[in-house]
């Protein structure tokens, strides 16, 4: 089977119910659409790149556990920061146009630590030890990109419906429960 469609069907079926995609709903909730979708893309590339390179090159694993921790933490901050918001004062008005790079930013750091030791990143180094590396890469990005994609389309929807206040709780809310999973996998405690 050609190498792109294998990766993109096996990290589309392996993202779907992944906390990273449920992520993707949060922010999506949160902020526009379409920076959502890019930052999810770029950190996508990256970790996938990487992935790659050490399937390819046979490289033994990451220390996950480690990784795990610092990112269940890094989310917890994340889950601070979104109760406390990010809203634009008078003075702020005319810097509007940072705060989407900003959003950009912090959105593909959460993504881009989500992923690294998750299951789609591990399934990518093992379908690189035996398909062709770059088309192993790119049907990884893809499969994992649709699948986001889909949360964020319900995100967005909600966004629109939902106050404020409860999109902020829920967001926080999802950030503690990833942050204590990923902690819990980091300690040996949970797995899934």
């Amino acid at each position: 089977m050609d190498a792109f469609l294998l990766s993109t069907g096996v990290i589309l079926l392996a993202e779907l119910g992944d906390k990273s995609q449920l992520m993707a709903l949060a922010f999506a909730a949160r902020y526009r659409a379409l920076t959502v979708l890019v930052a999810v893309t770029i950190a996508t590339l990256v970790v996938h790149a990487g992935s790659v390179i050490l399937g390819a090159a046979f490289a033994l694993a990451l220390p996950t556990a480690a990784i795990q921790v610092v990112a269940g933490l890094a989310f917890f901050g994340f889950a601070g920061w979104t109760l406390r918001g990010d809203e634009l004062g008078a003075a702020d008005q005319g810097r509007a146009r940072r705060t989407g790079r900003w959003a950009l930013v912090t959105i593909g750091t959460a993504f881009f630590l989500a992923e690294l030791g998750d299951k789609t990143m591990l399934a990518t180094v093992t379908l690189a030890t035996t398909e062709e590396p770059i088309a192993t890469w790119l049907g990884s990005t893809a499969g994992m990109v649709a699948a986001d994609a889909i949360a964020i389309a319900i995100g967005a929807l909600l966004g629109a419906r939902l106050p404020e206040r409860a999109i902020k709780v829920f967001a926080a809310a999802a950030f503690v429960v990833f942050g204590a999973i990923l902690v819990g996998q980091g300690l040996g405690v949970v797995s899934f």
